[in-house]
């Protein structure tokens, strides 16, 4: 197991902290599956994983991968199927379409379309733009510290950016300024920045873009793990967000909003089950849903997606801000503690966050750390530029950073563990060696035993590399 203790010279107060935080976070919240992982170490022995990677994907909720293993055996194609697996199955998942919109606040006319993930929920809306003689007919308004699931849809339309001011009142002036020019059909902003964890005012971007004319759609990839969300009460137009985020399994997306904009926008994947009717060279679109969900949907996707955002929902809101607050203010106290480690942020004036915490190591590539602390001490955290890198660039990052995340399935002990394997490389330097395989820091000579169904094969640690210029 990990050997690395604290050294209360470089850490002084952190064990009168973590004694403090221990009831609100010294247990899970709630039970996730893969808990007890073991992972192998490097130099030897196996420790339990300390998952802080949650921001990336997070692990299945136990309730939701037994309701998983519940529905399995009625798993069948969905829609227009007269047998009685059919039956279930297309109940469970248009009934997943109510179930979800009750967890955002839905309105009772908003449409509920179930996507791959959050960038295709926003690459779906960018289809649904008003448009005039096959015109959009304004623009798209982002921030710079937006992830490119919420940059990219948006460049194959009239768009534009403001980069975000170090506050957020400042912030918010900069949007009014520009939505005051007018010519702004939507403005698309994050509910949390997934870089830093910070909380933007939605209900206040809301009501700033409904009084340029605009309308206003909420990635909450971030912000719907560790929020509840009330789009009626927000005046929220549109939300996007993906299950893989929110603690269930097989990666299902979705968007739920007005259903005007969608209801005529170009159907978003042309197949079977999107249309009225089809001839040989045209086609009737069907309207509502199944418009954008050609071809056979991610049924278990949409139905543990479903079952998550109950699973949510039940928590008492008051424990689940608690827990994660105890853990992040922990974090950050015991980084900050450490010589030459920075912890990130956007805006000064920001007060509300998420379980994510972001920071460097003075003199250690991020990608570096991140190996480190896998091979060496069993945490697990992502590192690199996020999918956000014109933010990474202006804070001054262009090489990444380190984020740590966490939610209902974390324990203080995940922020110790990072905390002391940290200290120890400021103290001691790392314990092995590492080289770059693919464009991706690895242990040299990796000895550990993987599955035998998910070999530990050189040249794939750096698949998809995140490059710079």
């Amino acid at each position: 197991m990990s050997t690395a203790t604290f050294n209360s010279t470089v850490l002084p107060s952190l064990a009168v902290e973590e004694a403090a935080h221990e009831a609100a976070a010294g247990r899970p919240l709630a039970a996730v599956t893969g808990a007890e992982l073991q992972a192998p170490l490097i130099q030897g022995g196996h420790v339990r994983y300390a998952n802080l990677d949650y921001g990336a994907s997070a692990p299945a909720l136990t309730i939701v991968s037994a309701y998983l293993n519940e529905i399995l055996p009625y798993y069948a194609s969905v829609h227009r199927g007269a047998g009685y697996a059919s039956q279930i199955s297309t109940s469970v998942y248009e009934n997943s379409r109510n179930i979800v919109r009750e967890f955002v606040g839905g309105r009772p006319d908003d449409s509920v379309i179930f996507t791959r993930n959050t960038t295709d929920s926003l690459n779906l809306l960018a289809g649904c733009l008003p448009q005039l003689d096959g015109k959009p007919t304004g623009e798209v308004l982002y921030l710079d510290i937006e992830h490119h699931a919420n940059l990219l849809p948006w460049q194959g339309v009239p768009h534009r950016s403001v980069v975000a001011a170090s506050t957020l009142t400042a912030t918010l002036a900069k949007l009014r300024e520009e939505l005051g020019q007018g010519g702004v059909s939507l403005l698309a902003v994050t509910g949390a920045s997934n870089v830093t964890g910070e909380i933007l005012p939605i209900a206040e971007l809301a009501a700033l873009a409904h009084e340029y004319g605009a309308r206003i759609v909420v990635d909450a990839a971030q912000l719907a793990p560790h929020r509840r969300i009330n789009i009626t009460e927000a005046d929220v137009d549109y939300i996007v967000f993906s299950g893989h985020k929110l603690y269930a399994p097989f990666g299902a997306g979705v968007v739920v909003g007005r259903p005007d904009w969608l209801d005529a926008g170009t159907p978003h994947l042309a197949g079977g089950g999107a249309v009225r009717e089809a001839r040989l060279d045209s086609v009737s679109w069907a309207s509502g849903p199944a418009r954008h969900e050609g071809g056979s949907p991610n049924v278990l996707g949409a139905a543990t997606l479903a079952r998550a955002t109950q699973v949510l929902a039940g928590l008492d809101q008051d424990a689940w801000h608690a827990h994660e607050a105890a853990i992040r203010s922990y974090l950050v106290q015991g980084l900050e503690a450490i010589e030459g480690v920075t912890v990130h942020r956007i805006f000064s004036d920001s007060e509300d966050t998420i379980g994510v915490v972001n920071f460097s190591v003075e003199g250690f590539d991020a990608g570096l750390v991140a190996a480190y602390l896998a091979a060496e001490h069993g945490v697990g955290l992502r590192d690199g530029r996020f999918c956000a890198h014109p933010l990474l660039k202006r804070l001054g990052l262009p090489s990444g950073s380190l984020r740590a995340s966490f939610g209902v399935g974390s324990r203080l002990e995940d922020a110790t563990r990072l905390l002391a394997g940290i200290e120890e490389l400021k103290r001691t330097g790392l314990g092995w060696d590492y080289v770059v395989d693919e464009g991706r820091w690895v242990p040299a000579n990796d000895h550990r035993i993987y599955p035998e169904w998910a070999p530990n094969t050189p040249g794939t640690a750096g698949a998809a590399p995140c490059t710079i210029d």
